[in-house]
Parts: C-alpha cells; structure tokens; sequence
C-alpha cells in the first residue's frame, strides 16, 4: 500500500473529500499532528504522497509556534525531492515560506464561497473546472508567487490563489476538500476569527447550502485529475 502522509494544524481541517479520493487509488493515511506529533523530514520525503492541511495560525509566527521551523524544513526537503505535495490553506502558505517566498497578512481576510478568476495556465490545468464556479475561503494571510511556481489562479484581494510546480507539487489558498454538509464544524471551530472578522455564521451557512454541491462537484474531479496525473 502507498503511503499518504497528511499533515494536520487542527482537527476540523481534514482531508475531507480527499479522504476516499485517496484510499480508492490505494493510499494508506497517516496523520500527523503539527506542534504534537515529531516530523521526521527522511519520512516525510519518502512517503509517496503529502498533504498539508489548513489552520489559523501564520507561517511567520515561529516565535509564537517554534514547531513551525522543523516543519518548514521537512516542507522543504519534500519539495526539493519533487515528490507529490499538495498544500491547502496554510498548507500552501508552508510550501510558499518552505520556497522562500514572502507570506504576510493580506488587506482583508477572505471568508466564505467566492469565485476565482484563473489564469492562462490555471485554464490548462486540472483547475479549469473551477471557471464559474464558487470555492470555499478562509484565510487572512496571503503568499508571493514562489520563483519556480506558476500562478493558476487570483481574486482581487489575493494574488496568488494557486500555484503549481509541475504535475506533482500543487498549493490552494481556498478549500476544495471541504465538504459543504461538514461546514458547522468550521463555523464552530472559527468562531472567534468569524466574530473579528465580523462575518455571519449563518450567511456562510446558507452559502454553503446554495454553492456546496457545485463546489463539491468541481473539488472532487480536479482532486481526483491530479491524483491521476501525479508520478513519484
């Protein structure tokens, strides 16, 4: 069986849709708590697929989060095996700091179902679904363009919305893997940064019910594309 590694900063932000995406083509999971569990950068590299998940804390607040440095490193030794990596969120974010790439706090926190605008190459690539479509956001904090990378996708408020290396490394700031009948462990487990941010539970409740399926829809085959276009 394959090896998945799936590198977690809070509970409610798991694999969601990727979770069967991954088993079906014979990944076994494992889950690695970030600040609990030691991550070890030789397994990290060998595994055959690693997925970074998202969380409410910032790639520059090492002091705050020391456990943040060892991460960046093993974030780094993956990616410069040019083995399958894919970063959402914070994830992204990680693998942007782990290139040497600037992450800081964007002019507004993106929150809830909302478009992207792709770009040329973000509509040559397993994205092209996402024309048209709302995806789920939930970040404040924006990442440059890492120098290898090519941008795939942008909103108004945040440059760089996707990125990619090749067929094997790709980053998202916005969550495909969300599924939108799980969204009140969200609205839960963010309550405090929805209240600062002055955003309404309900109104993200309701967005989910209207824009879920065809987010659902759309994450489940450009997931299911780049797991199948991905070489170890």
């Amino acid at each position: 069986m394959r090896s998945c590694i799936a590198l977690r900063h809070v509970a409610f932000e798991d694999l969601g849709i990727l979770g069967d995406l991954v088993a079906a083509r014979g990944y076994g999971v494992r889950d690695l708590q970030a600040g609990v569990d030691d991550i070890d950068a030789n397994e990290f590299v060998d595994g055959e697929l690693a997925i970074i998940l998202g969380g409410p804390i910032g790639v520059y607040e090492t002091d705050a989060y020391p456990f943040l440095g060892a991460e960046i490193a093993a974030i780094r030794a993956r990616l410069a095996s040019g083995r399958p990596t894919l970063g959402i969120c914070l994830g992204a974010q990680l693998m942007a700091a782990a290139l040497g790439a600037s992450v800081a706090p964007g002019s507004v926190k993106e929150i809830g179902y909302g478009p992207v605008t792709l770009s040329d190459a973000g509509r040559m690539s397993v994205l092209a679904a996402l024309d048209g479509v709302r995806v789920l956001h939930w970040h404040g904090d924006n990442l440059e363009l890492p120098e290898q990378a090519v941008r795939l996708a942008r909103t108004p408020a945040c440059p760089t919305q996707a990125f990619a290396i090749g067929a094997n490394i790709l980053g998202l700031q916005f969550h495909l893997e969300a599924r939108p009948d799980q969204i009140e462990k969200w609205l839960i487990g963010h309550a405090v940064e929805l209240a600062k941010a002055g955003s309404d539970p309900r109104d993200i409740r309701q967005q989910a019910r209207d824009f879920g399926p065809s987010t659902l829809r759309a994450g489940t085959g450009i997931f299911s594309r780049w797991l199948d276009g991905i070489s170890a």
